[in-house]
């Protein structure tokens, strides 16, 4: 199948290398020049782990190529998936200018019929404004299908993610063009959720809002461990073994960040708010994560008397391991704080590069902590998790670790003559 995707970011990126490798034949299309020069280059704008290798096993096969020209990837090709960025207003509803511009840019060059997946998370009712627009700009109802087919792909395996998903969603309001979706896939074994255009945009939304609860619940339970002096490790395991429960997403730490948490219950909250629903437990979640940060911080704070004039390494800045992404990290939002508190602020993270003038950046994480009153983990890299900690305790000035993800083993980091800080751990 012949298959232009609209945007060469995160998501576009990924599921052009995928389809590619799939078989397809995909042009990947983006109004960023410099990004496609990179592209075009072999050079890869995003870490993710394995997108290289795919990107560049599929452009030398041919079945991948590169491109600024939209209007060429619309005459082309029967399929076109848009990936493009749907990013928040301030006021936490969804920014859709990139889906109009390129809805209006289909209207305009699309002279034979079109199957239009939306792969971008969008908020309910989108995909149905899309059919209607691309009538109202002329096009025959007949000439075009829009079918919702959300991602679900986690930053740091998302490559892995993309071949073996948990299920695929379809929305469409033809079975022929949700039966077209599902061959693109194929050769992927998985099971095949089908229902209409909005029923497909609320499983993404509802989907990302209940891993997101998840994080809040168990730390704010958390919270409530440290002050009764119980060791929430304890409390995971108690809960996890629960088959109605289950395990994942149930580890305490800094709370949940990235472009797709964060984004995507504002979204949900300001959907939901327009047609008169208060989503309290929603605010609720949303409030816990927004605070998580100042937690931390109290104990920093409490540890360290008066935060101003110390010097603090933190290790990780990215939202999570794997990634390089920065977006709504909490590791940022509680250098924020730090760096507002008057702290001096040194950072490590073995991919991503915090680009700060009020921030001193190392290339070695024993380079990091010289000095340092304080070292806080806050992305859990493997690397942190048995790092040498004799070496650590020469080099630091204090001897307090903050570890923010509950990630290292308490007991191994006091046997360094190390004061071991987590949450609700003993």
């Amino acid at each position: 199948m012949k298959i232009g995707v609209i945007g060469a970011g995160y998501v576009g990126l990924t599921t052009s290398a995928v389809l590619a490798d799939l078989g397809h034949q995909v042009t990947c299309v983006d109004f960023n020049e410099g990004k496609i020069a990179m592209l075009l280059n072999g050079e890869i704008p995003i870490y993710e782990e394995g997108l290289a290798e795919l990107v560049v096993s599929n452009t030398k096969a041919g079945r991948l190529l590169f491109s600024t020209d939209t209007v060429s990837g619309i005459e082309n090709h029967p399929v076109i998936l848009i990936a493009v960025g749907t990013p928040p207003l301030a006021n936490g509803s969804t920014d859709l200018t990139f889906i109009k511009n390129i809805v209006e840019r289909i209207a305009a060059h699309a002279h034979s019929h079109k199957t239009i997946i939306t792969k971008s998370t969008v908020p309910p009712g989108t995909n149905e404004w899309i059919c209607q627009v691309l009538t109202e700009k002329g096009l025959d109802p007949g000439s075009f299908d829009v079918v919702s087919n959300p991602e679900f792909l986690k930053e740091g395996t998302a490559v892995h993610d993309s071949f073996h998903p948990h299920r695929i969603v379809i929305g469409a309001k033809r079975r022929e063009a949700s039966l077209l979706v599902r061959s693109l896939y194929q050769k992927i074994k998985a099971p095949v959720i089908e229902t209409n255009l909005t029923g497909a945009e609320l499983i993404k939304y509802a989907s990302n809002a209940f891993l997101a609860t998840k994080i809040s619940f168990i730390n704010e339970i958390a919270r409530i461990c440290d002050a009764f002096g119980a060791d929430i490790k304890d409390i995971q395991r108690g809960l996890s073994e629960d088959p109605r429960i289950g395990k994942y997403f149930l580890q305490a730490g800094l709370g949940y960040g990235g472009s797709c948490f964060p984004k995507d219950l504002s979204s949900l909250v300001s959907a939901a708010s327009e047609k008169g629903r208060e989503p309290s437990l929603l605010l609720a979640v949303r409030n816990i994560n927004e605070t998580q940060a100042d937690f931390y911080l109290e104990k920093l704070e409490s540890s360290l008397k008066d935060l101003k004039g110390k010097q603090i390494t933190v290790w990780g800045a990215a939202f999570k391991p794997g990634t390089d992404d920065l977006r709504s990290s909490q590791s940022v939002r509680l250098i924020e704080k730090l760096i507002d508190h008057g702290s001096s602020i040194h950072v490590y993270d073995p991919v991503a590069k915090l680009n700060r003038a009020d921030v001193t950046s190392h290339k070695d994480m024993y380079d990091s902590v010289k000095n340092s009153d304080a070292l806080v983990l806050a992305t859990e890299w493997d690397e942190f998790r048995s790092p040498d900690w004799n070496r650590v305790k020469k080099l630091m000035r204090g001897t307090l670790f903050l570890d923010c993800r509950n990630f290292v083993d308490p007991g191994i980091v006091r046997s360094y003559g190390l004061i071991y800080q987590g949450v609700a751990r003993q």
